[in-house]
Protein backbone atom coordinates (compact mmCIF):
# COMPACT_ATOMS: atom_id res chain seq x y z
CA UNK A 1 0.00 0.00 0.00
CA UNK A 2 1.25 3.35 -0.59
CA UNK A 3 0.89 6.03 1.97
CA UNK A 4 -1.76 8.44 1.52
CA UNK A 5 -0.54 12.07 0.58
CA UNK A 6 -0.39 14.69 3.27
CA UNK A 7 -2.88 17.48 2.46
CA UNK A 8 -2.12 20.17 0.78
CA UNK A 9 -1.74 23.53 2.16
CA UNK A 10 -4.67 26.09 1.14
CA UNK A 11 -3.59 28.42 -1.59
CA UNK A 12 -2.65 31.75 -0.80
CA UNK A 13 -5.71 34.45 -0.91
CA UNK A 14 -5.10 37.71 -3.24
CA UNK A 15 -3.80 40.25 -0.80
CA UNK A 16 -2.69 43.65 -2.06
CA UNK A 17 -6.57 44.43 -2.64
CA UNK A 18 -7.14 44.81 0.87
CA UNK A 19 -3.39 46.62 1.21
CA UNK A 20 -4.17 49.02 -0.82
CA UNK A 21 -7.64 49.22 1.51
CA UNK A 22 -5.71 49.55 4.34
CA UNK A 23 -2.89 51.83 3.29
CA UNK A 24 -5.77 54.19 2.01
CA UNK A 25 -7.36 54.10 5.92
CA UNK A 26 -3.57 55.29 7.29
CA UNK A 27 -3.20 57.52 4.73
CA UNK A 28 -7.02 59.24 5.17
CA UNK A 29 -5.76 59.10 9.17
CA UNK A 30 -2.66 61.15 8.56
CA UNK A 31 -4.49 63.57 6.83
CA UNK A 32 -6.85 64.11 9.34
CA UNK A 33 -3.57 64.08 11.72
CA UNK A 34 -2.25 67.01 9.74
CA UNK A 35 -5.43 68.87 10.42
CA UNK A 36 -5.45 68.56 13.92
CA UNK A 37 -2.08 69.62 14.27
CA UNK A 38 -3.23 73.06 12.01
CA UNK A 39 -6.07 73.12 14.45
CA UNK A 40 -3.85 72.95 17.69
CA UNK A 41 -1.83 76.01 16.40
CA UNK A 42 -5.05 78.07 16.11
CA UNK A 43 -6.10 77.05 19.59
CA UNK A 44 -1.92 77.71 21.04
CA UNK A 45 -2.27 80.99 19.22
CA UNK A 46 -5.58 82.01 20.82
CA UNK A 47 -4.45 80.79 23.78
CA UNK A 48 -1.43 82.64 23.95
CA UNK A 49 -3.02 85.74 23.00
CA UNK A 50 -5.54 85.14 26.18
CA UNK A 51 -2.80 84.83 28.77
CA UNK A 52 -0.69 87.81 27.51
CA UNK A 53 -3.49 89.90 27.09
CA UNK A 54 -7.22 88.31 27.69
CA UNK A 55 -9.08 91.30 26.58
CA UNK A 56 -7.21 90.53 23.18
CA UNK A 57 -9.59 87.73 22.58
CA UNK A 58 -13.21 87.99 21.48
CA UNK A 59 -16.20 85.67 22.52
CA UNK A 60 -16.55 84.96 19.17
CA UNK A 61 -12.67 83.74 18.69
CA UNK A 62 -13.36 81.26 21.58
CA UNK A 63 -16.59 79.79 20.23
CA UNK A 64 -14.63 79.34 16.82
CA UNK A 65 -11.41 77.85 18.25
CA UNK A 66 -14.06 75.36 20.50
CA UNK A 67 -16.25 74.58 17.22
CA UNK A 68 -12.93 73.75 15.44
CA UNK A 69 -11.57 71.49 17.83
CA UNK A 70 -14.83 69.77 18.25
CA UNK A 71 -15.32 69.36 14.49
CA UNK A 72 -11.71 67.80 14.36
CA UNK A 73 -11.62 66.02 16.80
CA UNK A 74 -14.72 63.96 15.47
CA UNK A 75 -12.87 63.92 12.08
CA UNK A 76 -10.00 62.43 13.77
CA UNK A 77 -11.97 59.72 15.68
CA UNK A 78 -13.39 58.54 12.76
CA UNK A 79 -10.48 58.69 10.63
CA UNK A 80 -9.30 56.34 13.52
CA UNK A 81 -11.98 54.32 13.63
CA UNK A 82 -11.79 53.82 9.42
CA UNK A 83 -7.70 53.03 9.65
CA UNK A 84 -7.91 50.30 12.60
CA UNK A 85 -11.02 48.72 10.84
CA UNK A 86 -9.02 48.99 6.92
CA UNK A 87 -6.01 47.18 9.36
CA UNK A 88 -7.67 44.49 11.30
CA UNK A 89 -8.86 43.33 7.41
CA UNK A 90 -5.45 43.10 6.26
CA UNK A 91 -4.56 41.62 9.15
CA UNK A 92 -6.82 38.45 8.79
CA UNK A 93 -5.76 38.32 5.41
CA UNK A 94 -1.72 38.27 5.92
CA UNK A 95 -2.93 35.94 9.01
CA UNK A 96 -4.61 33.10 6.46
CA UNK A 97 -2.00 33.34 4.10
CA UNK A 98 0.65 32.80 6.59
CA UNK A 99 -1.13 30.14 8.01
CA UNK A 100 -1.03 28.16 4.60
CA UNK A 101 2.73 28.88 4.00
CA UNK A 102 3.78 28.23 7.89
CA UNK A 103 0.63 26.84 9.84
CA UNK A 104 2.89 25.57 12.70
CA UNK A 105 4.37 28.98 13.53
CA UNK A 106 1.42 30.97 15.39
CA UNK A 107 1.54 31.51 19.05
CA UNK A 108 -2.04 33.01 19.13
CA UNK A 109 -5.32 31.62 17.44
CA UNK A 110 -7.26 33.48 15.01
CA UNK A 111 -9.61 35.66 18.11
CA UNK A 112 -6.13 36.47 19.28
CA UNK A 113 -5.90 38.69 16.34
CA UNK A 114 -9.16 41.08 17.57
CA UNK A 115 -9.02 40.25 20.94
CA UNK A 116 -5.34 40.96 21.61
CA UNK A 117 -5.99 45.13 21.22
CA UNK A 118 -8.56 45.05 23.79
CA UNK A 119 -7.87 42.71 26.74
CA UNK A 120 -5.82 44.52 29.12
CA UNK A 121 -2.07 44.07 29.69
CA UNK A 122 -1.24 41.41 27.07
CA UNK A 123 -2.19 44.32 24.82
CA UNK A 124 0.89 45.57 25.50
CA UNK A 125 3.03 42.59 23.82
CA UNK A 126 0.74 40.25 21.75
CA UNK A 127 -0.55 42.11 18.50
CA UNK A 128 3.22 42.71 18.28
CA UNK A 129 4.13 38.75 18.85
CA UNK A 130 1.19 37.94 15.90
CA UNK A 131 2.71 40.55 13.03
CA UNK A 132 6.03 39.16 14.32
CA UNK A 133 4.90 35.42 13.36
CA UNK A 134 2.95 36.59 10.27
CA UNK A 135 6.34 38.25 8.96
CA UNK A 136 8.37 35.30 9.93
CA UNK A 137 5.65 32.96 7.97
CA UNK A 138 5.26 35.34 5.27
CA UNK A 139 9.42 35.90 4.69
CA UNK A 140 9.98 31.61 5.20
CA UNK A 141 12.50 32.93 7.93
CA UNK A 142 13.74 29.28 10.06
CA UNK A 143 14.49 29.74 12.75
CA UNK A 144 12.18 33.00 12.97
CA UNK A 145 13.54 35.52 13.05
CA UNK A 146 12.24 39.22 14.90
CA UNK A 147 12.07 42.35 12.31
CA UNK A 148 13.61 45.75 13.42
CA UNK A 149 10.93 47.41 11.47
CA UNK A 150 7.94 45.54 13.68
CA UNK A 151 10.20 46.44 16.64
CA UNK A 152 10.05 49.80 15.32
CA UNK A 153 6.47 50.10 14.91
CA UNK A 154 5.65 48.52 18.15
CA UNK A 155 7.43 50.79 20.27
CA UNK A 156 5.86 53.90 18.35
CA UNK A 157 2.30 52.64 19.07
CA UNK A 158 3.21 51.84 22.87
CA UNK A 159 4.45 55.55 22.80
CA UNK A 160 1.69 57.06 21.23
CA UNK A 161 -0.81 54.91 23.52
CA UNK A 162 0.77 56.62 26.66
CA UNK A 163 1.00 60.05 25.05
CA UNK A 164 -2.65 59.90 24.42
CA UNK A 165 -3.61 58.83 27.92
CA UNK A 166 -1.93 61.82 29.15
CA UNK A 167 -3.47 64.49 26.78
CA UNK A 168 -6.67 63.22 27.54
CA UNK A 169 -5.80 63.46 31.25
CA UNK A 170 -4.01 67.28 30.95
CA UNK A 171 -7.65 68.20 28.44
CA UNK A 172 -9.66 67.05 31.48
CA UNK A 173 -8.10 68.76 34.10
CA UNK A 174 -6.73 72.04 32.04
CA UNK A 175 -8.94 74.63 33.73
CA UNK A 176 -6.46 77.50 32.75
CA UNK A 177 -4.79 79.33 29.51
CA UNK A 178 -1.93 77.74 30.95
CA UNK A 179 -2.65 73.88 31.43
CA UNK A 180 -4.44 74.38 27.85
CA UNK A 181 -1.35 75.52 26.32
CA UNK A 182 1.04 72.66 27.36
CA UNK A 183 -1.87 69.95 26.39
CA UNK A 184 -2.01 71.50 23.03
CA UNK A 185 1.68 71.13 22.64
CA UNK A 186 1.26 67.91 23.58
CA UNK A 187 -1.18 66.96 21.54
CA UNK A 188 0.18 67.81 18.73
CA UNK A 189 3.66 65.26 20.09
CA UNK A 190 1.04 62.63 20.31
CA UNK A 191 0.15 63.62 16.92
CA UNK A 192 3.51 63.57 15.34
CA UNK A 193 4.30 60.34 16.97
CA UNK A 194 1.15 58.92 15.34
CA UNK A 195 1.82 59.74 11.86
CA UNK A 196 5.31 58.48 12.64
CA UNK A 197 3.28 55.02 13.52
CA UNK A 198 1.12 55.34 10.68
CA UNK A 199 3.92 55.34 7.96
CA UNK A 200 6.10 52.43 10.01
CA UNK A 201 3.00 50.11 9.96
CA UNK A 202 2.57 50.90 6.32
CA UNK A 203 5.88 50.05 5.28
CA UNK A 204 5.06 46.72 7.28
CA UNK A 205 2.10 46.30 5.62
CA UNK A 206 3.42 46.55 2.04
CA UNK A 207 6.82 44.15 2.96
CA UNK A 208 5.01 41.54 3.94
CA UNK A 209 2.19 41.98 1.11
CA UNK A 210 5.53 41.99 -0.94
CA UNK A 211 6.64 38.71 1.05
CA UNK A 212 3.34 37.01 0.62
CA UNK A 213 2.97 37.56 -3.17
CA UNK A 214 6.18 36.34 -4.00
CA UNK A 215 5.56 33.48 -1.78
CA UNK A 216 2.34 32.64 -4.53
CA UNK A 217 4.72 31.56 -6.92
CA UNK A 218 6.90 29.15 -4.38
CA UNK A 219 6.31 25.61 -3.18
CA UNK A 220 3.99 25.82 0.66
CA UNK A 221 5.62 24.91 3.54
CA UNK A 222 9.29 25.48 1.82
CA UNK A 223 11.16 27.44 4.52
CA UNK A 224 14.15 29.47 3.94
CA UNK A 225 17.26 29.51 6.33
CA UNK A 226 17.90 32.49 8.98
CA UNK A 227 21.14 33.20 6.51
CA UNK A 228 19.14 32.91 2.80
CA UNK A 229 15.87 34.63 3.85
CA UNK A 230 15.69 38.51 2.44
CA UNK A 231 16.71 40.97 5.29
CA UNK A 232 14.86 42.19 7.72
Amino acid sequence: MYPSPLPSAPPLRPIRGVANVALGGLALYCLVGLAVVVTDLFQLAIINRMISDPGSVSEAEIETSDALVSAVDTADTTAWVVAATTFLIWLFRARANAESLAPDRHRHGKPWLILSWIVPIIAFWYPKQIVDDIWAASHRIVPPRRSPLVFAWWTAWLIGYLLTNVVRGMFREADDPEGAAVAAMFDMTYIAVMLATAALVAAVILRITSAQEAGQSAPPGLPVAAGEGPRV
